[in-house]
């Protein structure tokens, strides 16, 4: 089973990185993704290797965006790659087989594509406008994430991802996705990952009690 909440860090430096992501498993994150651009590798190594103590440290999983080759060496969780990162079925070849991939989709296609190499989950968005990633890819809204999960029909998860606040978790939930990864709202407040695991874990609740009715 793969959270329902994934925390995507977010900082000025790679300290505020860590410290973020300390401050995530500190509040209950069951997953955080060390998401550090215009690193050397050499240095992405050094503090993927920090945040996997900390996540250990909080029994949290850990994925690392982009490079599959370091969230090998620290033995993270998995990866999460990007639309113009490498090729998951090379990837799936080259990790553990326990790692776990998630991709990076905007269209049904895309999703369509990852379903194909077998990822482990899908982020589709952006749900709206972001200050934390340069993008000129469509905004999906509501309507977007209703008119892909309509289509698919999946076991797969889909998550939510592109400026998603603890006031969007319900209606987001009744498109047909499972979950959320998010950036911005829990950097400014680490509290409202107890309000999102709360709206997820209700979802599931409610789910089950209609399955047994």
């Amino acid at each position: 089973m793969i959270p329902k909440l994934h925390y995507i860090s977010q900082g000025s430096s790679p300290e505020e990185h860590l410290e973020n992501i300390q401050k995530a498993c500190t509040a209950g994150a069951e997953l955080v993704q060390l998401r550090l651009k215009k690193l050397s590798e050499k240095k992405l190594l050094k503090v993927a290797n920090e945040a996997r103590e900390i996540t250990s440290h909080f029994q949290t999983r850990l994925l690392i965006n982009d490079h599959y080759k370091i969230a090998k060496e620290v033995k993270a969780d998995g990866v999460h790659l990007g639309k113009t990162d490498a090729n998951p079925t090379l990837v799936r070849k080259f990790l553990h087989s326990w790692q776990i991939i998630g991709g990076t989709a905007n269209t049904i296609q895309d999703c369509e594509r990852l379903l194909d190499v077998q990822v482990n989950y899908i982020s589709l968005g952006p749900f709206r406008a972001t200050t934390t990633k340069d993008t000129t890819l469509p905004v999906l809204g509501l309507n977007g994430y209703t008119a892909i999960t309509d289509i698919l029909k999946t076991g797969t998860p889909i998550l939510g991802v592109g400026g998603i606040t603890t006031n969007d978790v319900t209606a987001l939930l009744e498109t047909g996705i499972s979950g959320v990864a998010v950036s911005e709202a829990i950097t400014r407040d680490f509290n409202t990952i107890r309000i999102f695991n709360q709206l997820l874990n209700a979802s599931a609740t409610a789910e089950q009690r209609h399955t047994f009715e």
